[in-house]
């Protein structure tokens, strides 16, 4: 056993971990473009992008240099009182980049936090306007917004957070129309879900500050598409009654569906948009609540109450925003949206193979992202055929995680296609080796 691997089990307490039974952690020592490399000099291609942020793959020279340059000039700087020329310059590209008027950057540190200020910030803005009775919150079945109180709360339906549901503010939940390649039934799906969103909002109109959504992938939830027309109507229907609608782009932003936000591609202007994950592409962890005009005005008053009390530490972190502005960069630079595409033509060119295999159901395909479902088995977090299957890629050289009974690849952008060739590969040899165990 290694030193650091000796001084990780007696000191360090892992996230989303059972210590009393998980497996030894690998050490990771190096990593560059879509490979991880251990103490051994081991290669792992990672195939979920260390938990969807390493868009543009590791160490590469351009951020490299971005966060090396602003490290000489101001690290770091308090952020109420204070600007600097990335949380500037940032936040002026992201206005540029998301449709609408959404172009008011609120920064924090995660996706959690991103998530629990947009909630925040929906509840004041009620508040502000002197409607008092606005206090709940409408969401989806099955989605996931990160592990904050409030976002647990509008995140109950993933099903991780029972333990915690006497502490949850209210909600109200809609069915969500999920759907996969030649899926016959979708149609009705939206029908259904659509009319239950519909009853709700009849119901509950002037109870709710506003709608959260996962905007055409639940990720955490399960990998869950659903089509863009869908969304919109969703989106329509909500801020048709004047209810603010959050998009929760932490896993969808910056390019995982295609286009570089998805709202984009519904061709909707939510109210506010919550991004993080590949913000930053992995470097430092940084997120940004981007509200409308039209909503940071409702906190502009000469009442310093009505204005918004929230802060972090690293608010704006210097260092933070010049990677990802540097980030931003490299989708012109290197036609980042063109490598996506390809990357979703080599994951259609799967399908076939996965819908005729046996082991394997809903096979889907959006953007960078390919996810099936492994048939016959429940969707428990951590299940024994789901570490299996863990394992068994880990050991073959391939970062590839299942969420319970869901198999995906969501690589780096940057990903070769004779890496992805390899992937593919190890992906059957994994199916085939999960029904030998079955058998």
């Amino acid at each position: 056993m290694s030193d650091i691997l000796k001084k990780d089990k007696e000191f360090v307490w892992h996230p989303f971990t059972q210590h009393a039974t998980e497996r030894d952690p690998i050490v990771i020592t190096s990593a560059k473009g879509a490979s991880l490399y251990d103490e051994a000099g081991n290669e792992m291609l990672d195939m979920i992008s260390s938990w969807w942020t390493c868009i543009h793959g590791h160490a590469h020279p351009k951020l490299n240099a971005a966060l090396a340059a602003q490290a000489q000039a101001v690290p770091h700087v308090m952020f109420s009182g204070f600007t600097h020329a990335p949380g500037a310059e940032l936040s002026e590209k992201l206005a540029q980049r998301l449709p609408g008027d959404l172009n008011r950057t609120f920064f924090s540190d995660n996706g959690s936090t991103a998530v629990e200020i947009s909630l925040k910030i929906a509840y004041q803005y009620w508040k502000n306007a002197d409607e008092h009775g606005r206090t709940k919150f409408l969401a989806f079945d099955g989605g996931y917004h990160g592990e904050t109180l409030g976002a647990m709360s509008v995140g109950r339906g993933c099903g991780f957070f029972k333990l915690f549901e006497d502490l949850m503010c209210s909600i109200e939940s809609v069915p969500y129309a999920h759907t996969w390649d030649g899926d016959t039934d979708i149609e009705r799906k939206e029908e259904e879900a659509l009319a239950a969103l519909k009853n709700k909002l009849s119901v509950h109109k002037h109870e709710i500050a506003a709608m959260i959504v996962e905007p055409l992938m639940q990720g955490a939830g399960g990998m869950r598409f659903c089509r863009p027309q869908f969304m919109k109507q969703v989106t329509d229907l909500v801020q048709a009654e004047g209810i603010l609608v959050i998009y929760d782009e932490v896993a969808v932003g910056f390019g995982r569906s295609g286009s570089l936000f998805a709202c984009e591609k519904i061709g909707v202007v939510p109210d506010m948009v919550c991004l993080s994950k590949g913000l930053t592409a992995g470097y430092l962890p940084m997120a940004v609540t981007v509200a409308a005009q039209r909503v940071f005005e409702r906190f502009l008053d000469q009442d310093p109450a009505k204005m918004f009390l929230h802060s972090h530490t690293f608010c704006g972190n210097p260092l933070a925003c010049a990677v990802a502005l540097e980030s931003l960069n490299l989708f012109e630079e290197e036609k980042t949206l063109e490598r996506i595409a390809h990357i979703e033509a080599r994951h259609r060119e799967q399908l076939p193979h996965l819908q005729a295999h046996p082991s394997a159901a809903q096979a889907r395909v959006m953007g960078s992202v390919l996810a099936f479902n492994l048939r016959g088995l429940d969707d428990a977090f951590k299940s024994i055929e789901s570490v299996t299957l863990r394992d068994w890629f880990w050991e073959r050289g391939l970062n590839i995680r299942p969420l319970g009974n869901v198999v995906y690849l969501m690589p780096p952008y940057c990903i070769a296609d004779e890496q992805l060739d390899r992937a593919y590969a190890g992906l059957f040899e994994g199916l085939e080796q999960l029904a030998r165990r079955a058998a």
